[in-house]
């Protein structure tokens, strides 16, 4: 059984990558703001991150940079897609390309940087269960961190004022603005916020889940993200799942070769690939289902003076 409490910890791990960028992506998807950049957000962060935790040796001060590095990459793109209306899927396929490129440019003196020694992290006296405290009760704040952020998001989104003025505007931005809302800026100020978490997914990645810096290290987990928020129907909590599943499946090809599974490494490489192209099919079969949770504006540019 403790084989498959360490793997069920990694799965854990591994998905809190995917669902906080996952969370970033719902807020801006719920304004009605597509951003397929995410994956050059990330990479710009992992950078930021990275270099910071460098010069300073602060893993909280690496994680504020990458928040910093992604939110201001959003906002460029915001300003983009909002005040200028260009077309909100190429301008985020170009961020997505910026970001490979810049961090592949900006990165490559910290190719062989190593970050200070981690302290190994663990609740008392709940870590020592057998089974249980290696699954649950051994990892970095950050897991538990992304727990609480679900909770706190499905509460600001169902229960605030504000959540319910950011539905509205990803729902009718005619109506919010009829309203007198700004809509504009509510919609920047969610794609920055966004930018953020996915910064911090990025940041997370090359200082803690991976403490590294190598060209093109995201390896596709932004692109992942992207299709979890479909597979989740725009709700917190189904993200939350959705990230441990892929999680799972991301970290089993490592079981699988740790137990001596003779399947080439080419397929198990390309397992949470296919994933997600399998559940984006079964998922594409009832439309209807996905046409009512989603954001009716998504990815519909807005023009107050029409």
């Amino acid at each position: 059984m403790e084989p498959l409490a360490l793997l069920f910890a990694a799965s854990l791990n591994a998905g809190t990558v995917l669902a906080i960028a996952s969370l970033g992506l719902l807020i801006n998807e719920k304004a009605g703001i597509v951003n397929l950049g995410a994956e050059g957000m990330m990479l710009c962060a992992a950078l930021a991150g990275f270099a910071t935790v460098v010069h300073t040796g602060s893993t909280a001060l690496g994680f504020a940079a990458g928040m910093g590095a992604g939110a201001l990459l959003a906002a460029i793109f915001g300003g983009l897609v909002i005040w200028l209306n260009t077309n909100q899927y190429a301008t985020g396929l170009a961020l997505s390309l910026f970001g490979a490129g810049f961090s592949a440019f900006a990165g490559s003196r910290y190719v062989q940087e190593k970050l200070p020694e981690q302290s190994q992290f663990a609740i008392p006296w709940l870590s020592d269960i057998p089974l249980l405290g290696s699954a649950l009760f051994r990892h970095h704040p950050m897991v538990y961190a992304c727990v609480a952020l679900v909770f706190g998001l499905i509460w600001f989104l169902y229960r605030t004022r504000a959540g319910l003025v950011l539905r509205s505007v990803g729902e009718s931005p005619e109506s919010s603005h009829a309203l007198g809302y700004p809509v504009r800026r509510i919609r920047l100020m969610a794609v920055m916020a966004g930018g953020a978490l996915c910064g911090l997914a990025g940041a997370y990645v090359s200082t803690v889940y991976t403490p590294l810096w190598v060209e093109g290290m995201i390896a596709g987990k932004g692109w992942i993200a992207l299709a979890l928020t479909t597979f989740a129907t725009w709700r917190p909590a189904r993200v939350l799942l959705g990230a441990y599943l892929f999680g799972g499946v991301t970290m089993l090809q490592f079981h699988l070769q740790g137990i001596g599974v003779n399947v080439p490494s080419q397929f198990l490489t390309m397992m949470p690939y296919l994933a997600t192209i399998v559940v984006l099919v079964l998922i594409s079969r009832n439309p209807t289902w996905i046409r009512i949770n989603m954001p009716t504006s998504i990815g519909k540019p807005f023009y107050p003076g029409a």
